[in-house]
């Protein structure tokens, strides 16, 4: 199956010399490939991850020159022939490894944390410094307004998930997204977002404790911006977050829809194994409120 995906690569790029070629990880929407040690080749599963990778392409071109710190740069690509197989993209390998909690906790300098925290800090400035105007008039992206994807998830979990909860959790999960919903957040500013900013997109070396590059631009768009936090707060804690909001410009204005972002993550994981049929995201989303 390997020399399929080869032989597809071969066809477009003849001058690429492919000395070495293995599958990198189980994706559940891709299909992996490191070629040469030094590319990571992408190819999408199903139909709808073709739209998706197009997307996220057009997205890594549009915000290269903005961001400093270094992201996937899609230098080969085939998207002629629209079919699961023969659609891919690759680019050169980002060095570094997933930035897991153990790995932060296991830095003992303060200094070396708050540095850590700057830097994300730093990419998520930039990256929230292209308006949802902006980015919406280039790009041709949607506006997401976030209550109304709020009202939608709510709607949703209510339906299909809330007949496996508990009824003590449902009226807690209930009172969240009321009061959420209830505060005026109309005045919000929509920017450009990662939109799944947590430790296994996020890449350092632990020798120099230096962030090496952010991946996966796939659930990027327009949004807000308190919900990238809310990924550093699932993946590395309260006091963690506290470092990186203080550093992010009127940063405490944020950090009410931070914690009720965070709060619907489980939820969603086990909203995604309903809707597709994934036992373990099921499993995994919905085991604090059985």
């Amino acid at each position: 199956m390997n020399n399929n995906f080869i032989e597809i690569i071969q066809s477009l790029y003849s001058d690429l010399s492919i000395e070495d070629f293995y599958p990198n990880e189980i994706g559940q929407n891709n299909d992996v490939f490191i070629v040469n040690k030094s590319l990571v080749f992408r190819f999408p599963k199903y139909k709808n991850g073709i739209n998706q990778l197009r997307r996220e392409t057009e997205i890594l071109k549009y915000i290269k020159g903005i961001i400093s710190t270094p992201i996937p740069n899609p230098i080969y690509q085939s998207f002629e022939e629209l079919k699961p197989g023969k659609v891919f993209t690759g680019y050169n390998l980002i060095d570094g490894v997933p930035l897991w909690k153990e790995s932060l906790t296991g830095v003992n300098s303060v200094e070396l944390v708050k540095g850590l925290a700057k830097q994300l800090v730093s990419f998520l400035v930039e990256l929230h410094s292209i308006s949802g105007e902006k980015a919406s008039r280039d790009l041709k992206l949607k506006v997401r307004n976030p209550l109304e994807e709020m009202y939608s998830l709510y709607d949703k979990i209510q339906n299909n998930v809330f007949p496996f909860i508990r009824s003590d959790a449902q009226k807690e999960i209930s009172q969240s997204f009321e009061t959420f919903l209830g505060k005026a957040f109309s005045n919000l500013d929509i920017t450009f977002i990662h939109g799944d900013f947590g430790a296994s997109n996020i890449l350092w070396n632990p020798e120099t404790s230096m962030i090496s590059g952010i991946i996966d631009f796939g659930g990027s768009g327009l949004g807000d911006p308190a919900y990238d936090f809310a990924g550093i707060l699932s993946s590395y804690g309260e006091d963690f977050l506290d470092m990186c909001i203080n550093l992010y410009p009127n940063g405490d204005e944020i950090f009410e829809r931070v914690k009720f972002y965070k709060s619907t993550f489980a939820l969603q994981e086990a909203l995604h194994g309903i809707e597709n049929g994934d036992r373990q995201a099921f499993e995994d989303g919905i085991k604090d409120y059985r």
